[in-house]
């Protein structure tokens, strides 16, 4: 299976995710404010509108933007704040920490003539992100009893901030479009995120105090998109991150920075090969249509879509067209693609929705023949072009447009895995939605955030590290001490019969062991709830309750040590009341007992003994219990609030 499943299943009308003019206006929407010479008032940073809620018990920063050297006053519920704007305009204002409180606050901004904005209905409370992809995106209208739950929902005291997708290479001061908080109702629940409602929905009822929810999510976002800068760079260096940057402002240079690491997968994977310099290392056939691969009739892409297919096509030009440069554009493609003109890379695109559009120097032209190949690979579903043949076509600078729609030749690369993902690319890139998405939400407190993600990492190496530079960084971003939610994957993809390796499996042990050695964190299983055939299950209800347990720091069943007992080797668990119990017979399924490698890997007799797993020693080696270790397992073991054991890895020790 892909990765990039849930992404792909969850729709393909995504907003086009590079659009660099957004981008720029949006980073540079500070300085176009200070330019401007009407410019009477200042600008509150895009969270600060009407009903917004501020987390309670916390130091209160407005921030916003004026004319440099400029004084600022605030007032927020009669306390009162002023702040002189920097050098480059940016001002922050400091109100002392306010308890929850249901009484409306307005909050007034004034600048040096007196004018300034107001804000109004702001209430005091608990403020949570909820961020992820596709299952945190996966909206209340889709969920079980979503559309009537959705119709019914009438509390002024749960207020939702919606944010809009989109991406940009460094950290922006604005969103892609004015956001806007409003209070639950029926206009405003059905398309929110079903498992972060449905968890204030359950916090509101129980602790009776304003609760603020923000949304921001992507469908088939890997985590290492929604990274801070810091955590980014302590992660990745700094030339990935400058190659990020770099990507803005000159595409070419940065996808010529990065070609030498695609290069290097495909020469291992392929024995040495390089065919965008030599051809002739692959054997070619006309390319049937320009279109899917799954339309090509006759050929084993009908059959199977996914990998990497390489595309070629020659082009003539004079003399003076080499000299002038061109754009070479390719229309859509279906999933990414690795574009060369005579051996050089000239761009690099991971996009369902996004055209390619790529800027030729002159240098990379010649007088004569020109070589144009197109390495695309696709992970799931259809790939290929997903536009008309009219739309390839190479566009010579200030001269005639030359149609590209025939003459294309395809050969089937021989590699099973996927290329890397350069650090500007949509889904996988290196904190470009952290800095259009969540980057512009400022320092503003929060009380914590919820995390559901994973499903686009499986199989892709230190998903463990990324988890935790996504908890620092967010913790510096905004609370030190804010709580942290993760949601471990739900069940999805075939039983097994026997045990096996699974990369699901080992993301979910990833999410526990982050959550666990967290001192203010917790993991929330949902490996009960899910559906084995859709990687969207709907029952987001009973995983909002969940979740909003955790977010109060109640308890949850989680394994904690695995010793030799005798000839049993006795599982403990936190976290669990009025005891263990294995629902529809006689004892919990799916434990493993195994050695040094995955052969010796077994399943093991269980039994219950009050909170405790007892495991039965089978005498063969033995250094490591696993449980519910697969993709779709079948779990039986529940406490008595009918709460899971999530799937888990645990060494054997000694008592």
């Amino acid at each position: 299976m892909g990765i990039l499943t849930d992404s792909k299943l969850n729709g393909r009308c995504l907003p086009r995710s590079h659009k660099r003019a957004l981008h720029r206006a949006g980073t540079a929407l500070a300085a176009v404010l200070i330019a401007a010479p009407g410019l009477a008032a200042p600008v509150l940073a895009p969270i600060w509108t009407d009903h917004a809620v501020i987390q309670r018990d916390a130091p209160i920063l407005v921030s916003g933007q004026a004319r440099p050297q400029e004084r600022i006053d605030g007032d927020l519920g009669g306390q009162k704040s002023s702040a002189v704007a920097s050098d480059d305009g940016t001002f922050t204002l400091r109100f002392p920490a306010r308890p929850a409180d249901g009484a409306a606050l307005t909050l007034r901004i004034t600048g040096p003539d007196g004018t300034g904005p107001d804000v109004h209905d702001l209430k005091m409370g608990d403020v949570w992100l909820c961020s992820g992809q596709s299952n945190m995106e996966f909206a209340v209208e889709r969920a079980l009893n979503g559309d009537m739950i959705a119709r019914m929902a009438n509390d002024v005291d749960l207020r939702l901030l919606q944010i809009p997708k989109d991406t940009a290479g460094v950290p922006a001061a604005t969103f892609k479009m004015p956001v806007a908080w409003a209070t639950a109702s029926p206009s405003s629940v059905p398309s929110f995120s079903a498992a972060c409602y449905f968890m204030g929905k359950e916090l509101r009822a129980q602790q009776g105090i304003p609760v603020g929810l923000i949304h921001a999510s992507w469908g088939g976002s890997r985590l290492r998109p929604w990274l801070t800068p810091d955590a980014a760079e302590a992660l990745y260096g700094k030339a990935e991150v400058a190659m990020l940057r770099q990507h803005d402002s000159d595409p070419f240079g940065a996808v010529t920075a990065f070609a030498p690491q695609w290069a290097d997968w495909y020469r291992k994977e392929t024995g040495g090969t390089q065919p965008w310099t030599d051809p002739a290392q692959l054997s070619w056939a006309p390319v049937p249509r320009i279109g899917v691969w799954n339309a090509w009739t006759g050929t084993p892409l009908a059959a199977n879509a996914n990998g990497t297919v390489w595309l070629r096509r020659s082009v003539v030009l004079t003399s003076a067209q080499a000299k002038a440069g061109a754009t070479l554009s390719l229309g859509i493609i279906d999933d990414m693609d690795m574009s060369f003109v005579n051996g050089r890379a000239v761009g690099n695109t991971f996009s369902w929705d996004e055209e390619r559009h790529y800027r030729v120097p002159p240098a990379l032209l010649r007088a004569g023949v020109n070589e144009i190949m197109v390495a695309i690979s696709n992970s799931w579903d259809k790939g290929g072009f997903t536009t008309g043949a009219d739309k390839l076509q190479l566009a010579i600078a200030n001269g005639p447009t030359i149609p590209l729609a025939e003459g294309w030749r395809y050969s089937i690369a021989p590699v099973k895995s996927f290329p890397p993902r350069p650090p500007w690319d949509s889904n996988g890139g290196i904190g470009v939605m952290h800095n259009r998405m969540v980057a512009p939400l400022g320092h503003i407190a929060l009380k914590g955030a919820v995390w559901y993600q994973g499903e686009s990492d499986v199989d892709v190496p230190g998903y463990a590290d990324r988890l935790r530079a996504l908890f620092a960084g967010w913790r510096r971003q905004f609370s030190p001490g804010m709580r942290m939610l993760v949601v471990q994957l739900a069940n999805f993809g075939p039983p097994q019969t026997a045990p096996a390796p699974s990369g699901w499996a080992t993301i979910r042990e990833d999410q526990r062991a982050i959550a666990s050695n967290d001192g203010n964190a917790a993991l929330v299983a949902a490996i009960d709830i899910g559906e084995r055939t859709d990687i969207h299950p709907a029952n987001k209800p009973l995983l909002g309750q969940r979740l909003a347990m955790a977010a109060q720091g109640v308890a949850l069943p989680m394994p904690v040590s695995a010793t030799r007992e005798g000839g049993m080797i006795r599982l403990r668990f936190s976290g669990v009341e009025k005891g263990l119990a294995a629902w529809s017979g006689p004892a919990p399924l799916g434990f493993e007992l195994c050695g040094a490698d995955q052969s010796s890997c077994r399943y093991a007799q269980t039994r219950i003994d009050g909170a405790d797993v007892m495991l039965s020693d089978d005498g063969a080696p033995a250094t490591r219990v696993r449980y519910a270790w697969g993709e779709s397992p079948v779990v039986n073991l529940f406490d008595g609030r009918a709460l899971p054991v999530p799937g888990f890895e645990l060494p054997i020790g000694n008592r």
